[in-house]
């Protein structure tokens, strides 16, 4: 499937946008495309920037559409009733800035509760669209821009070292992995305290 939506180009980011949205999210698979395909092309860095969009907007604006027909409680089903109490107080309270600032920002920080907010309340889906063009427009454009930059350098170094680059990621994503659970057990024990 990779190779299929890496043969498809630009046009890739459409189903790639599609499955992010889905309920089985692939995060990061947006923006790892964006970055390979400017960094190979990088005469195409803003047309892949726009693409990136696109097939996001798309794929968020389906997910969008269910929250508004299933309305809060089917919100609720997909994610916990915490999280969705903070997105809704966000964004009853910034609106268009809180989904153009979560379609900018990378994981993990997460984008799915605030297009379930925004469909379960009811908001606009001109203004929906526009918010989420914004962010993403913004992500992909910076995105494609340092791959377009950078992106060669680290291409040929990934390939020509590429197994040390692989291992090295790695070790930190499991050291990164390791600190998260001793925080949050820590902290989960001293909440169990008090």
């Amino acid at each position: 499937m990779r190779r299929w939506i890496f043969h498809l180009g630009g046009l890739g980011f459409i189903p790639l946008g599609l499955l992010d949205a889905s309920i089985l999210p692939l995060p990061g698979s947006m923006d790892a495309l964006t970055i390979v395909l400017a960094a190979k092309r990088s005469d195409l860095w803003l047309y892949y920037a726009i693409m990136a969009t696109i097939g996001s907007v798309i794929g968020e604006f389906l997910t969008y559409r269910l929250a508004r027909r299933g309305g809060k409680e089917m919100a609720e089903r997909k994610v916990s009733k915490k999280t969705l109490q903070k997105a809704y107080a966000i964004f009853e309270r910034w609106g268009f800035g809180a989904i153009a600032v979560a379609a900018i920002l990378p994981p993990p920080i997460p984008l799915l509760p605030f297009v379930l907010a925004a469909g379960a309340t009811g908001y606009s889906p001109y203004k929906f669209t526009a918010a989420m063009a914004t962010g993403r427009m913004g992500r992909y454009t910076i995105l494609a821009f340092l791959a377009e930059r950078y992106g060669r350098g680290i291409l040929k170094r990934v390939s020509a070292d590429g197994h040390w680059v692989i291992v090295t990621g790695v070790a930190l994503l499991l050291v990164a992995l390791g600190v998260t659970i001793f925080l949050l057990t820590r902290k989960r024990k001293r909440l169990a305290r008090t």
